[in-house]
């Protein structure tokens, strides 16, 4: 089948490789010529593991390609799929939706023949008959459908999402649609993974439910962990403990500094946003949105008393950046929240990052950049753990602690135990939800 994908960002590069790995003949369509002459040059410009050796084996199989020109792409496409951002918008919180009618009109003045088109796009409920119309307004004569179809793809693990999913979520409004987005998913139907075929208000709602979700069972989990820290319990046994019940399960159970990423801070306001168009806030999400962001400065809180209630003039060495491992993403990461406010507090910040560099050089202002995780912290007042990437995970503590002005440590990612820190020679840590200790403090808890 011959697929067209208007917009090469992380969904619809992703969706358009594993497609082509699917057998399709996919062109992959972007207005950006740059990324498009990277992307022909075999450059992936986004850090996903595995996407350019699963693109260039498509590129070299003749099933993928690159182009700036959509009418090309689209003309004999089955199916054109819509994967351009949308951002939410300035002032109101409402998922922009500007680059998606953009493209469905463009497509809708470009197609002759019949053919299916799929918003892959996260888009609030409603918007597929939106895309519907706006079709028909610039093509009245033309012989389309349209289908919603979300994308639930972790950065970091996307490929395997992608190829071995939970599920894939088809809206549709015709049973001939219904038979091309069938046939886009036949090899994973014969692998027996679930494809739930639903109308598009509930396929759009699957979407943004799906993460609101997600965003309030970490938010909650980092609301126990504070609660945590006052009683002495320890919320990782707690997160255990929990996780075990088959009703609640153990992902995203992780405290931490507070969720971040593409998804979770913009769709969660843009649920917000729909309920009060519709005359019912959603005050669970609106709730979760709130307690993220004071999550998040209650760490600016951890950071200050490690270092004796200010930061001027003190050294602090960040290890990670990204809003999680295995990503080059740095949206709406905690460390946009922190790290300013370790600068603006007077401190000398140097930041360590396998990834976040590229990004990162533009968004955190006034801070150094290591290559490694030792030579960040040498010296440092403080390091601070806010990325959970494998190479911070079994750092020789003995060697950091030696090498600091002060041997101090904020985990804010659980990674180590305060016996760990305390055996290395840490003369204070604190972690998220755990009790931490200082010198003075009684014999610890692990």
């Amino acid at each position: 089948m011959k697929i067209a994908m208007i917009g090469t960002g992380y969904v619809g590069l992703v969706s358009g490789v594993c497609f082509s790995d699917f057998g399709h003949d996919v062109i992959c369509v972007d207005k950006n010529a740059d990324k498009i002459e990277q992307l022909q040059a075999g450059v992936v410009p986004i850090y996903e593991p595995g996407l350019d050796a699963l693109m260039q084996k498509n590129v070299d199989a003749g099933r993928l390609s690159f182009t700036t020109d959509l009418t090309s792409a689209v003309q004999d496409a089955e199916a054109v799929f819509i994967a351009v951002g949308t951002p939410t918008r300035r002032g109101d919180g409402h998922a922009d939706l500007t680059y998606v009618m953009a493209a469905a009109e463009e497509i809708a003045k470009t197609a002759n023949d019949y053919l299916v088109i799929v918003t892959k796009s996260t888009v609030p409920v409603g918007t597929n008959r939106q895309v519907k119309h706006v079709v028909k307004k610039a093509n009245p004569d033309l012989d389309f459908d349209v289908a919603s179809n979300p994308e639930f793809l972790r950065e970091g693990a996307a490929i395997e999402d992608f190829m071995k999913p939970d599920r894939v979520v088809v809206g549709v409004q015709s049973e001939r649609a219904a038979e091309v987005m069938a046939d886009i998913y036949r090899p994973l139907y014969l692998r027996d993974f679930p494809i739930i075929t639903t109308d598009l208000e509930s396929a759009e709602m699957i979407k943004y439910a799906a993460n609101a979700f997600l965003a309030t069972k970490i938010t909650f989990i980092n609301e126990i962990a504070a609660l945590c820290e006052r009683t002495g319990a320890d919320v990782k046994q707690v997160s255990h403990g929990i996780g075990l019940d088959g009703r609640i399960g153990n992902k995203f159970l992780h405290a931490g500094p507070g969720y971040g990423g593409s998804c979770f801070p913009k769709d969660t306001k843009a649920l917000a946003r729909i309920g009060q168009d519709h005359g019912l806030p959603m005050q669970i999400t609106e709730k979760v949105i709130t307690v993220n962001e004071e999550m998040k400065r209650r760490m600016i809180d951890k950071l200050l008393d490690l270092c004796g209630g200010s930061f001027n003039g003190k050294t602090i060495g960040v290890l990670g950046v990204t809003f999680k491992p295995n990503t080059d993403d740095m949206r709406d990461a905690p460390s946009l929240t922190i790290v300013p406010a370790l600068v603006g507090g007077g401190a000398k910040v140097r930041v360590c990052d396998p990834q976040g560099k590229h990004e990162g050089e533009a968004l955190l202002p006034g801070v150094s950049w290591s290559e490694d995780a030792y030579k960040c912290v040498h010296n440092a007042d403080l390091m601070v753990i806010l990325t959970e990437w494998n190479e911070f995970r079994a750092l020789d503590l003995k060697r950091i602690a030696r090498k600091m002005a002060a041997p101090r440590m904020a985990d804010l990612r659980n990674i180590y135990s305060p016996t760990d820190a305390k055996r290395a020679g840490f003369d204070a840590y604190d972690s998220v939800g755990r009790t931490g200790y200082n010198k003075a403090a009684e014999p610890i808890k692990d």
